[in-house]
This record gives structure tokens, sequence and C-alpha cells, in this order.
């Protein structure tokens, strides 16, 4: 009915009954007599009744059978102001000057079978073929054909025993001495990965890693994946759980009945290109694609959009989007009013009220899709016959058109290739380093280096990865972090979790002696004493819920996806119903019980996960190293990657100089595109400080500079093809955007 409805409506309205019997022959033509019903919509629209007339002669003359149907717009009558503002929003006009965009009533809601039983009394045959053409749409989402590719195993073996051959080699590499209790947990892996059928999914992550390490791209698995022993085995991870006891049931259980997630860090940029069109070459043209995200109304864009469509003044909406943005419905609807007369409105105004009711049911509805930052779906076969695909507007890029919820929903794969300012710094590091004859490696570093915990205990962390806030920085010292794990509590404690739940303070006092470790029941000792007794990773949330209320690891992992970030007021009620009735099965009632509850209800919905604060960590640590050891590298390397981090690039270099790490000025006549090292130590400022220069001019003065390091600056000017104004920025270098170095020579005369 869909495809015929259109152009039936169009002949039909110009009385063009001979283009209506052409078009509805073809359609007949091409499904047959049982695939073409002619729908019949009723509301309350004379022009709209003389086409049906028109269309039950067109059944008739064609033997199709007839239906009913409501053309839904909307669930109930009063949605129908929210579609009349959608639409206006749509067409870039108001709702004065809509006109016949809009329904002209608001009948294209979602009725009962009373009400389409008295709208169709004169034709029960239509209710009748309406329902018996439900009975044949059996079509569900439950099983949309998806495959997950299989992964082309050597010498044509199965793939779980591949997996656990590749597994037992790694882990006798990482685990030196393989131990009794590292074999269990990895035994225990992949009998639950072989039993849910999921070894080519690793196999398949696997290989990308492998990929990585082939090329020189430094990759590094995080999130839940950290949670995995046979990750670590592979080499997905860096973080070994044995030895954290992190908890596998976070990455991974039988209950939850979905696909395990690993996101992937890689240097943003072109290395972290190269991946996504590995991914692409490897499983063809229809097989991968990246998710998209579905971008909502929200504060601000909600304000204009509204705005826009009620025909409010531009000086107006500026006001509302001040007064609006960010803020929640619901947070704070007592506060409008007073709010409303501060910009300037008066909250008795019926388009002021009018306003707030469209913005209020407008807040998290689909604005328009995004492109996902990383997240890629792989498939075997066309991935355009489970999920309609569109092209990005990337080159050789295309995208899904659902985002991960929907994906994880349906059982669809999703493996997240992200980009990491923070990695393509260190891998320029380690390229610079390895230029001096240094042979560093990320993944050998000395551990507990005394050096780097004195400077993270001064909080001398400008540029240090997710410690250079001036939040981490106040803290650090307080905490004084001693060892590795010290680290992943700093880096998981100044988080909007902690900090909500009021658990930063308790846990700094209970660290330096001055009040008392305690646990609100005995049985938790063992999930919070290596943080003393404060909650602070989701894991350890996780767990309460499964020792002190009974959940299983499979109801945990939802309790986390409950709190998670679409999380509902009835939701929530319930959840907490659920928690309070495990509690009284465990026999743990009154304080200890509430102060239970208030963990898990306050803190989940921004908890940290442990495992994801450990990939951090480490990840800190190696540029906490790289600061102490190699402070040349470190910086060039920080500079050459910007914007990334909290600070100015004119901070770091004064924090450069202020450690005695020289930086020497732009030279036309040295410096290359980005920052380089030089003999003597320094670090030489790139071409790419120089505002108002294109990359591809700077590359060009550097190619030709080194093809001949002895060219004239005349010479230089010709070869280059650069204008006389252009080479007077070059020449006039003096300070670099307020970095306090004197003013240079005039390199040239012009």
């Amino acid at each position: 009915t869909g495809d015929a409805r259109g152009p039936l409506r169009s002949a039909l309205g110009k009385r063009d009954m001979q283009g209506a019997l052409q078009r509805l022959q073809r359609l007949r033509d091409i499904y047959g007599p049982d695939g073409v019903y002619i729908e019949l919509q009723r509301h309350f629209d004379r022009h709209q009744e003389a086409d049906n007339q028109a269309l039950i002669e067109l059944s008739q003359r064609f033997g199709l059978p007839i239906m009913a149907s409501n053309g839904v717009r909307y669930a109930r009558a009063g949605g129908r102001a929210l579609l009349d503002v959608l639409t206006s929003i749509r067409h870039k006009t108001t709702l004065e000057k809509a006109g016949r965009l809009l329904n002209p009533n608001a009948e294209c809601y979602l009725k009962t079978s009373q009400k389409m039983e008295q709208l169709f009394r004169d034709l029960p045959e239509a209710l009748a073929n309406t329902e018996h053409l439900s009975e044949r749409v059996n079509f569900t989402l439950e099983d949309l054909g998806y495959r997950f590719p299989e992964y082309p195993v050597p010498g044509g073996g199965s793939m779980i025993r591949y997996l656990r051959k590749l597994v037992d080699e790694g882990a006798r590499r990482h685990y030196r001495p393989y131990s009794e209790r590292a074999r269990k947990q990895i035994a225990r892996e992949l009998n639950l990965i072989e039993k849910l059928d999921l070894a080519g999914y690793f196999l398949i992550v696997w290989d990308i890693v492998r990929f990585c390490q082939k090329q020189d791209i430094l990759v590094q698995g995080r999130g839940s994946a950290a949670n995995s022993a046979v990750c670590y085995s592979l080499d997905i991870t860096a973080v070994d759980p044995v030895g954290m006891d992190l908890l596998f049931e976070r990455f991974l259980s039988e209950e939850r009945g979905e696909w395990p997630d690993i996101d992937l860090d890689l240097p943003s940029g072109n290395r972290r290109e190269r991946v996504i069109q590995y991914v692409y070459d490897r499983y063809g043209e229809q097989g991968a694609a990246m998710t998209a995200t579905v971008i909502t109304y929200r504060g601000r864009s909600a304000v204009r959009e509204v705005g826009k469509a009620l025909a409010f003044p531009v000086e107006m909406l500026d006001r509302l989007s001040r007064l609006m943005n960010a803020w929640r419905a619901e947070s704070f609807r007592e506060e409008l009013p007073a709010r409303f007369r501060e910009a300037g409105l008066d909250p008795s105004d019926s388009r002021v009220r009018s306003f707030l009711k469209m913005w209020t049911q407008i807040q998290d509805l689909p604005r328009h899709l995004g492109q996902h930052t990383g997240g890629m779906v792989i498939a075997q076969g066309h991935l355009d016959s489970v999920v309609p695909l569109e092209n990005a507007t990337m080159k050789d890029r295309r995208v899904v058109q659902w985002d991960k919820e929907d994906c994880a929903d349906l059982g669809i794969v999703k493996v997240d290739l992200l980009g990491l300012g923070m990695m393509a710094a260190l891998q320029d590091s380690l390229q610079l380093i390895h230029h001096s004859g240094s042979g560093l490696d990320l993944a050998h570093l000395p551990p507990d280096d005394p050096e780097v915990y004195a400077l993270l205990q001064k909080a001398d962390t400008i540029g240090v990865f997710q410690v250079e806030s001036r939040a981490q920085m106040a803290t650090l010292p307080r905490l004084k972090p001693r060892c590795f794990y010290d680290l992943v509590v700093e880096i998981a404690i100044i988080r909007p979790g902690p900090i909500v739940g009021r658990m930063v303070h308790p846990y700094l006092r209970r660290r330096t002696g001055q009040e008392p470790v305690t646990y609100p029941h005995p049985s938790l000792e063992p999930i919070l004493k290596r943080t003393l007794g404060i909650p602070l990773f989701q894991e350890q949330l996780l767990r309460i819920a499964m020792v002190a209320a009974g959940f299983t690891g499979g109801e945990a992992e939802e309790l986390r996806r409950a709190l998670g970030f679409k999380r509902s007021e009835a939701r929530m009620k319930k959840i907490e119903l659920k928690l309070r009735q495990g509690l009284q099965r465990t026999g743990i009632t009154g304080q200890a019980a509430e102060t239970i509850i208030r963990y898990i209800t306050s803190f989940a919905l921004y908890g940290f996960p442990e495992s994801h604060s450990a990939s951090f960590a480490l990840l800190a640590y190696a540029s906490a190293y790289i600061k102490v050891h190699y402070p040349a590298a470190f910086y060039a390397s920080l500079l050459n990657n910007q914007p990334m981090g909290f600070y100015h690039p004119a901070t770091l270099v004064k924090d450069a100089q202020r450690r005695s790490q020289r930086i020497k000025a732009i030279d036309v006549l040295r410096s290359d595109w980005p920052c380089t090292l030089e003999e003597d130590g320094s670090v030489r400022l790139g071409l790419m400080y120089v505002a108002g220069l294109r990359k591809e001019q700077g590359k060009r003065i550097e190619q030709e500079r080194r093809q001949n390091p002895f060219l004239s600056i005349d010479e230089l000017r010709r070869r280059t093809g650069l204008r006389k104004a252009e080479m007077k920025v070059l020449a006039e270098i003096g300070a670099l955007n307020g970095f306090g170095m004197k003013r240079r020579q005039a390199l040239w005369q012009i």
C-alpha cells in the first residue's frame, strides 16, 4: 500500500482514472492478485472520501481486496501539535505559513478497534481484510538474517580450536609462571565463548590488532574488554584482569544474550583511517559500515527550532537559548516562571506557554543522523540486506542508518575503532626516541618508576594523559600515588559518579588515616577493601548487587544498563524495588540497605569501569614516563598533535622551559612542518605554528630545503612559489603566539 498510495492519490485527485488504472495494473502484475490491497483512510475529510469511493470502484474492477488503515503519525490525538511543529521545522517555515503542509485535523492517531469499527461500519470487509493482512505480515526484528563473518582458519580447522591455540600461546607469553588461577579463568572464558559461538568475533578483533602490529600502528583495547583474560592473551588489551581481579561478567555473560563490546584505541588521524580502510577492504564494500548516532533535540537546539516554528523574534530566541541550554525539562519545571521573568518573558503569555509545551515534548526526539566516532559493523555477505546503508560525507566510508543501541538490541556486532590523540602523541614520541637510538617499547616500560610517581605526587602533569586537569592536579598531592593501582584510582575518582555520590573526600580522608575504614555490611569487605570501603568503580557496584541483593551476573549487567545514559524514572523505581527485595532476602536491612541503595542509584549513572580506568592508567603511566625520561620527544609529539588535552601550545612550551627543556624558535631554514628534535636535544618548532601558512606550503618549503640544504632565501621563495606577502610572514616571525621569545632578526630582505 505504501508504494501505491502516493501515485493513486495524485491520479485520483485529478480524476485521472486512466492513470490510476495503469498504475494499479502495474502493481498487480508485479505482486500478483494476492499481494495488492487497496487502502482506505477516513479522517473526516470530504475530498478524501471522494477518493475512497474511487478506490472502492477500482477494487471492484480489478477484483482486489480493500483494507482500512489510519495513516498513523502519532500515538494520541494530542500529538498533532508537535507533528505540526516538526513539519514546520522540516520545511523551514512557521506554523502560520505552513498552510496545507499541516494535517487538517487530529485524526491521524493510533485508534482503538472500536473507533475503527465505527468509522468503517459500512465496509466491514475492509476491517476484516486489515486483520487478515496483519496475520500474513509475520516479519519481526528478532531474526534479521544477520551473520557475523566466519574467520578463515588456516588449514580449514574450526574457529574455536584455532582460538584456543592462539590464547594458549599468548597466555604462556603473558603469564610467567602460568598460574592455576589464570588457567582456570581462561578455561572458563573459552568455554563460555564456545557455548555462545563467539570464537569468530574474537578472531576478527585479533586480526585487526595483528594488522596494526604489522603496520606499526599503536593499538590498545579498553573498556569492558579489559575484564577478559582471553583478550589479554590475544594482545587485544594490555591489562591483566586476573592480577587485578576484574569482573568478567562486566564484559560477557550468558544471561545477557548479546555480543561483547570491544573498543580499540588507535592513534587519531591517518593511522586510524588505515585501519578502518583495512576493515572495508577485507570484508567488502557491502560487508562493513560505520554505525550512526541519532542526534536528538536537546536544550539549545530545541529552543531555536521550536522558537522559529512559532515565529519568535531572534532576540527572544537568544534569551531563551541562554536560559534553557543544557537544562532538562523535568528538573526545572517549577523554576520556569521566575526564570522566564528574568529573561523578560511573560510566563502567562499563550505563545510562551505553547513554546514551553512543545519544547518539553520535543526533548530527546530524533533530529538527524550523525556518524559514530568509530563504531564499525561487520557482516557475512551483504550488510544492506539487513540494515539500510548510506554514503558518508568522508570519501570511501559507508554508514548504517541505525545507532549502536539499535545494533546491540538487534544482535548486530559492532567493533569500536576509536581515535585517541594521546595514542598518536605516544607513537610519535616512540618514533622520535627510536631515531635517537633508544629501543623503548610501551609494552615493556619499567614498572613503578620512582621518578614517575614523584612527578605525579607533585602534580607536575601538564600534558600527561588523564591527570592534567586542574581537579586532578588538586587531588594528586593528596592521594600521592605510589603504585599502578593508585593511578587507576586517581583516574577514576575525579569523575561525576564519585563526586555526585560524595565519595571523593571520604576516600582521601581514609587514605591519609583521618577516617576509619568501614563497610556498609561485612559481606562487602572483599569487594571494597582495595578502595577503603568506598565504591569507585562500576564493577564494584555490580558485585555489590550480586553479593548483597543476590543478583546474577546477567542481572547485574542489566542493572548497569538500566542505570545508564537513557534511564527513566519508572525504570529507576522498578530497579530500586528489585534491589530492596534482594537485600531483604539476604537479610540486609536498615541503614546498611539504604547506604547500598544510595551507592548504586546515585553513582551507577556516572560510574567509571575499573577495566576502563586501568587501560587509561597504562597510557597515563606511559606518557608520564616519557615526560620524565624523554622530555624533548614528549613535548615535540604533544605540539605536533594539537589540539588535544587541556592546554594551549604556549602553555606546553612554557612548561617545557620550566623543566629546562630548550625550545627553539621557528626558522624557515631549519624548521620542518612538524616540530622536530635537534642534535643538541632541543625541540625546533615547526612551520605548522606559523599563523596563515597552509600545510601544503609548509611541506613544500620543507621538501625544497631537504633536497638542497644550501638554498638561498630568494631561491627558496622562487622554488616554492610563495607570494611576497607570505614570505614576509615567515621573515617577520619573532614571538610565537605569545610564547614569550625575543623577536629574531629578519632572515632576509624583501
